[in-house]
């Protein structure tokens, strides 16, 4: 069974069950049933999501004679950014990831021109970004980003809007977005995509 949080359980950095999936090249499910089975060591923290401890992990996989990558271990942060002109989203958006991911570091944009400035000089992993926006639109941001040999193509983009009628799924899709997704959006639907995102990164 999983262990409850305890200090003397936190000695390092951890892992959520997406960054073990990413590693693993399985799914999130998959990783929550080693969990589940005892297989990994792992605990819930405050927002009920399982984490796992470097060490630990390691050890699961000696134990199954899995490959280890020294450089998974010493792995930078994750760079999300989340771009709104709704300064209510931007903060819920954020606490949600950062919630979610501990080793995470969360940018934020509020319209399209600032959203293209930050990211050249922040080079986010995913971009969490509203289309309809003031200056240049998430439809614009795409597609420029995309053009962007450098820096764009490496960048997964989850594209949010509240207007459906005005933008369609193959439109949004085409102009460069890896998935769209229609406001309201629940907490459990964006943290799955934005996993999802994260493992096939």
């Amino acid at each position: 069974m999983p262990r409850k949080s305890d200090t003397k359980f936190i000695p390092e950095k951890l892992l959520s069950t997406g960054d073990i999936a990413r590693y693993c090249h399985t799914g999130v499910t998959q990783v929550k049933r080693w969990i589940q089975k005892g297989d990994i060591e792992a605990f819930r923290n405050p927002g009920g999501h399982y984490r796992v401890t470097k060490t630990k992990f390691r050890e699961f996989l000696e134990r199954n004679g899995m490959p280890i990558a020294d450089e998974f271990f010493n792995a930078p942060h994750k760079k999300i950014m989340v771009v709104d002109d709704d300064a209510a989203v931007i903060k819920a958006y954020s606490i949600l990831v950062k919630n979610h991911y501990d080793e995470v570091v969360v940018e934020t944009a509020s319209d399209g021109y600032e959203a293209l400035i930050k990211t050249g000089s922040f080079k986010p992993d995913l971009l969490i970004l509203d289309i309809r926006m003031p200056k240049i639109d998430g439809l614009e941001v795409c597609r420029r980003l995309r053009e962007d040999t450098t820096t764009g193509p490496g960048i997964k983009i989850i594209a949010v809007t509240a207007h459906s009628e005005a933008y369609d799924r193959n439109t949004v899709i085409a102009a460069g977005a890896d998935e769209y997704l229609i406001k309201p959006i629940d907490s459990k639907t964006l943290l799955e995509n934005v996993d999802k995102m994260m493992i096939n990164k």
